[in-house]
């Protein structure tokens, strides 16, 4: 008689994965023509997600070409042990579209900081301020650079770019309780950090 406490059976690959995981397999010995096959199979995958994430077509073309770029150059790490072809190449196309997103939001925080604000007159940074200032920033920077990758991120889109948790969920693709989340649990993280170093946020 069976144990009642008996594993399940463990759960077969999809046909999908089992193509593709033989695919990344051929890539890693220099098959281009199997990265072809990878790439017309599950490309319309990955651009979906990138595109939710994004929210750009242009930006999640260029995104996916990246993800098969990366498979081409590190098929060899794939372990089909920690995970399915299709889950690796989620986690690839979820890592790079929140680096262009990093990257986008970045530019734009450079962007507005060389603009002049309107109608504030001149004023000369004294020595002592501007050296204040400079390690207030050096602060900021050590603390955001503790946080996991997915809470800087958010942060930095949501204090540094000015995007509201609703168009985070919508870029970034994740719901909205999750960007909430992140952003608070962050936000608690800079605060101790912070507070060690002496400064208030």
């Amino acid at each position: 008689m069976l144990s009642a406490t008996a594993p399940a059976p463990a759960r077969s690959p999809s046909s999908a994965d089992v193509e593709w995981a033989k695919c990344i397999r051929e890539i890693a010995e220099g098959d281009a023509l199997a990265l072809a096959r990878l790439y017309d199979r599950s490309s319309s995958l990955i651009y979906g997600l990138t595109l939710r994430m994004l929210g750009n077509a242009e930006d999640a073309e260029e995104v996916t070409l990246d993800v098969y770029a990366q498979v081409w150059r590190s098929a060899r790490s794939f372990d089909a042990d920690r995970g399915t072809p299709s889950a690796w190449l989620v986690m690839l196309a979820r890592s790079r579209a929140l680096d262009r997103l990093r990257a986008q939001a970045q530019r734009r925080s450079r962007e507005r900081a060389v603009e002049a604000p309107p109608n504030v007159p001149d004023r000369a940074v004294l020595p002592d301020e501007s050296t204040a200032l400079d390690e207030q920033r050096r602060r900021v920077q050590a603390a955001l650079a503790v946080l996991s990758a997915e809470q800087r991120a958010l942060i930095e889109m949501a204090f540094f770019a000015g995007f509201s948790h609703s168009e985070l969920a919508s870029r970034t693709g994740l719901p909205l309780g999750t960007v909430k989340t992140r952003i608070r649990m962050g936000m608690i993280k800079l605060r101790e950090l912070l507070s060690e170093s002496g400064e208030a946020l």
